[in-house]
């Protein structure tokens, strides 16, 4: 319960912070991909800088980065004009605008941008300003219409760079629906100018604000901060255009609400109709108060926190009776706002005016903050208590699930069946086990695939441990058909039965899974294929070693198809489904594709299984398994011992794959049997010996099945052969011995005899009962 606990206040924690962090993070200003700044200035879609054209709305808001300067400079590519900075909240974006002089040397005076058939416009926070004395100043626009004219007299300030409106300088204000392009004329009066030179009288269009902040002075405006600039800011007006026809016309249509229909805290932007004629409508868009964003995107606006850098809820008395503001009134963010309130007793606080500022009133006591403590206790409470239920009922259904789902694998894969075959008296129940699924689970990790020891057609082996500590290997089978779901738990059943030590002895099953699980003894020494084709110094197959291998094989595949209680096909024997034990000895595994026959069955017909180069081709063409198939398959391990070459091997001639069966059988025909045996074989073994394991590997490999040995019949051979290579080997090393006794005595002298050296000859046993050690 306790970790309940902490874990929901854990969730809790991180929810807020998601909250807060999402509420600070800075909002999306362009399209996704697109480049958001150019030295200091933001980027706000609808601008952007190509070369995609999805990041800008059309080619009048596309802009250009100049690098050419120490700081990158972004420029208006279709009016050639610096910006400076981009504003959606209010559609309005600052330009530079050349300031015109008149009658100096060595300065061009340039118009203004001409802005005819652009969507942008001046502003009505412009204002043409002209520095000049005694001459009519005129604006004209470009079909030099004049749209208005100042003039102002020569003052006595104009040597101290001071001027006022209409002395020294003047100023026009004009309409911004007359503005598209402009030029300045300034035509001579009557009265006399003083204390004028050169470069001195100018007149230029400026941002009010701008003009205001830089070049203002208590006593004037102070001209001396304009002198020798040649560009001024304004401050244009834009709207998006969008034909009527306009697929993209809907979404902005969606947009246009009013903010007296709007929802309250509505995250949404709006967008309003600036301008509408004939064929195409203009719009302009903003979010909501409270929330930021780039409405152009379409996308909801973030919330603004109004309690991150000041508190707006600190503000100055009102002077109304029993209502005051206090300095320790707290703010709290809220969506598309904020709140206000006091932490002393029986005090609240609430918003008023424009929401900057709070008032804060007593109330009675049962309006103290212990009712809402309570409150939040008891809701904490509340839900601590219902999560707990809620936890307790999924632990619940998860559980029932677990054994349903449990009891549904059980007898799909014939768990019932099972049941019924241990019930009968036949069968000795204590050979074979039922494993839980949690008790194999556990011993091998979940199935972890760092306890993978093997896999093959039939499924994946892991290694593991169960609890009473034996080493066990867990077969995670395939999935297996319904059809031959009977089959399968015979063949556990009488796998089962199998006491054989050169057969790997299923210790039981689990039923429970998707698919079945097989638990088999654990066989540490891997399988005769490593061991062939990777000889080590550890374990060297010798001559002596391959005999007794080969012999415990064919006793085990003898026992199999005559001893059990039903014949048992193995149908897949290759050196890789020969395990080694601890003590090096021979062990078949991987029952997984094999077949039960009944007694009066000759044959079984299935589908085709087996490995390449193993397959008894006779099984191939006709579908019909016998025990002669595995015979086959045993004699192509028989050739593997005897020439340590893979069943299928790469000629380096003609780079085609060949069987080495059928290389096994033409060299035998062509008298170069001894070319292609290993080292060892003929250093170590006898010529009779290897011959006699060599013709009955021939018989095995018949393509005839019918004249092929029975593995009773093969397993005699072999231990004929291995014994009287024991006999020769035995034979061998008391010749030795006595050679090297003879050896001895010539060393002392033709008259001394060592005693030793004969009574060690005379107490030697005879060479049939000579036994040599097989490690």
């Amino acid at each position: 319960m306790q970790w309940l606990v902490q874990h929901m206040i854990f969730i809790l924690l991180l929810y807020k912070w998601r909250i807060c962090t999402a509420s600070l993070s800075p909002p999306k200003i362009a399209k996704e991909n697109c480049t958001s700044r150019c030295g200091g200035v933001s980027i706000p879609y609808p601008f952007g800088i190509g070369p995609k054209s999805h990041c800008y709305f059309d080619e009048w808001y596309e802009l250009e980065c100049n690098l050419s300067d120490p700081v990158a400079k972004p420029f208006l590519k279709g009016l050639q004009l610096e910006v400076l900075t981009i504003f959606v909240e209010n559609s309005t974006l600052q330009v530079t605008s050349p300031i015109t002089y008149f009658s100096c040397k060595g300065k061009q005076s340039r118009p203004a941008a001409n802005l005819t058939g652009s969507p942008f416009q001046y502003s009505v926070f412009n204002s043409f300003v002209a520095v000049s004395c005694g001459f009519l100043v005129s604006v004209l626009s470009g079909s030099n219409h004049t749209l208005g004219g100042c003039t102002s007299t020569c003052g006595s300030d104009r040597s101290r760079g001071l001027c006022f409106v209409g002395d020294n300088c003047c100023e026009i204000v004009i309409s911004t629906d007359l503005i598209a392009n402009f030029s300045a004329f300034r035509q001579e009066q009557d009265e006399v100018r003083t204390n004028a030179t050169d470069c001195e009288d100018c007149a230029f269009l400026v941002y009010d604000k701008w003009f205001d902040n830089n070049v203002s002075d208590s006593d004037g405006l102070d001209l001396t901060a304009i002198k020798g600039m040649e560009v001024v800011p304004v401050e244009l007006e834009w709207s998006l255009s969008l034909a009527k026809n306009n697929s993209l016309i809907k979404s902005f249509e969606a947009l246009d609400r009013f903010p007296e229909v709007r929802r309250p805290n509505d995250p949404t932007p709006s967008c309003i109709v600036s301008f509408d004629d004939s064929s195409f409508r203009w719009y302009q868009c903003s979010c909501p108060a409270g929330f930021q964003g780039n409405p152009y995107l379409l996308r909801p606006c973030q919330d603004i926190d109004e309690c991150k850098d000041t508190n707006p809820c600190v503000g100055s008395d009102l002077n109304t009776t029993n209502i005051w503001n206090i300095s320790d009134a707290k703010c709290q963010n809220t969506i598309g706002g904020h709140a206000c309130y006091s932490n002393r007793t029986g005090q609240t606080c609430e918003l008023f005016g424009e929401n900057t500022k709070a008032r804060c009133f007593y109330t009675s006591r049962h309006h103290s903050q212990l009712k809402p403590i309570l409150s939040g206790l008891g809701a904490s409470i509340g839900l601590l208590v219902f999560l707990s239920a809620a936890w307790l009922v999924y632990k619940v259904a998860k559980k029932w699930k677990s054994t349903k789902r449990k009891e549904m694998f059980y007898k799909q894969n014939g768990g019932l069946l099972l049941e019924q075959q241990l019930s009968s008296s036949e069968i000795n129940v204590e050979r074979i086990k039922v494993f839980k699924s949690k008790e194999l689970q556990s011993s091998t990790d979940n199935f972890n695939v760092d306890r993978i020891i093997g896999q093959g057609g039939q499924g994946t082996v892991y290694k593991g441990m169960l609890t009473d500590g034996r080493i066990v290997a867990v077969k995670k089978s395939k999935m297996i058909d319904n059809a031959n779901l009977s089959e399968f738990i015979n063949e556990v059943v009488i796998l089962s039965q199998i006491n054989h030590r050169n057969i790997v002895q299923l210790l039981g099953c689990c039923l429970e899974t998707e698919v079945p699980l097989l638990v088999y003894e654990f066989i540490p020494n891997g399988n005769l294929f490593q061991y062939i084709h990777g000889q080590t110094k550890e374990f060297p197959l010798t001559w002596e070693i391959r005999l007794r291998i080969a012999t415990e094989i064919a006793g085990a595949l003898s026992y199999l198809h005559t001893s059990a209680s039903f014949p048992i096909y193995h149908r897949d024997i290759k050196s890789t489904n020969i395990l080694l034990d601890d003590k090096y000895r021979a062990k078949i595994a991987d029952f997984g594709t094999s077949r039960l026959v009944a007694i009066d069955q000759t044959h079984l017909t299935t589908n085709v299984h087996g490995t390449f180069g193993y397959l008894d081709p006779e099984y191939y063409q006709s579908s019909q398994f016998t025990e002669k198939s595995d015979v086959y398959s045993f004699g192509v391990v028989l050739v593997e011992l005897l020439t340590g070459k893979k069943p299928i091997t790469r000629s380096a001639e003609d780079e085609m794959y060949k069987s080495l069966a059928t290389y096994f059988i033409i060299s035998l025909q062509e008298d170069s049997l001894f070319d292609i045996l290993d080292a060892r074989v003929v250093n170590e073994g006898s010529k009779d010996g290897i011959m006699v394991v060599a013709t009955l590997a021939k018989r095995c490999l018949n393509l005839n099945g019918r004249k092929r040995p029975t593995m009773r019949e093969i397993t005699a051979e072999l231990e004929a052969v291995q014994l009287s290579e024991k006999l020769a080997n035995a034979h061998q090393q008391s010749c030795e011995r006595f050679e090297f006794g003879q050896d001895y005595r010539i060393e002392q002298g033709d008259d001394v005899v060592s005693s030793s050296t004969m009574s060690t000859w005379e107490g030697a046993p005879p060479p049939s009962s000579v036994e040599l050690p097989l490690l």
